[in-house]
């Protein structure tokens, strides 16, 4: 999380630097600077759940492929959720609006949804390891009740993205 921030900081124009010393400016920045690390640090998180939105197709083919179609429907259930997640992480708001925008968010809450999307990246290991197990299982009896933790799995996701979005809109 914070190596994010640093590259953003790191990164910053000669001007941004100065300006950065004009009294009360320099609170502006360090948002402005936050606030493109939450962007960087969503698409990554995005980029991730595209992955594993690939590997659930993935599976999805395999089941046609070994004749366990009765499943499908379930899956993509799975599927749908994800590609939901991915859709709202790519389009949600930056951690902070702009320098005249009537609604602004805080300092402290701005490092809230900061910490929400860097837990993002933790939820990868979750849904990966869901994955996992449904494809361990294939053939088993094990096989729905694996497609239903990865079903629910997911469902945590967007709950823990729907948080991120009460943060954003108490402000």
């Amino acid at each position: 999380m914070a190596d994010l921030f640093e590259k953003v900081t790191g990164d910053q124009d000669f001007f941004k630097k100065i300006a950065s010393k004009i009294p009360g400016f320099g609170g502006y920045i360090e948002r402005q600077n936050r606030r493109a690390a939450d962007k960087l640090l969503r698409e990554t998180v995005a980029d991730r759940f595209e992955e594993l939105y690939q590997r659930i197709s993935a599976v999805q083919a395999d089941f046609v492929s070994q004749g366990e179609i009765m499943y499908l429907d379930d899956l993509e259930k799975a599927a749908l959720k994800v590609r939901t997640f991915i859709d709202k992480v790519r389009r949600a708001s930056y951690g902070y609006s702009g320098f005249f925008d009537a609604a602004k968010i805080n300092e402290e809450e701005l490092a809230r949804v900061y910490e929400y999307d860097a837990a993002m990246l933790d939820l990868v290991d979750g849904v990966n390891h869901a994955i996992d197990n449904v494809e361990a299982s294939v053939g088993t009896d094990g096989l729905p009740a694996a497609i239903r933790n990865l079903v629910s799995t997911v469902q945590e996701c967007l709950i823990a993205f729907n948080r991120r979005d009460e943060v954003m809109t108490q402000g």
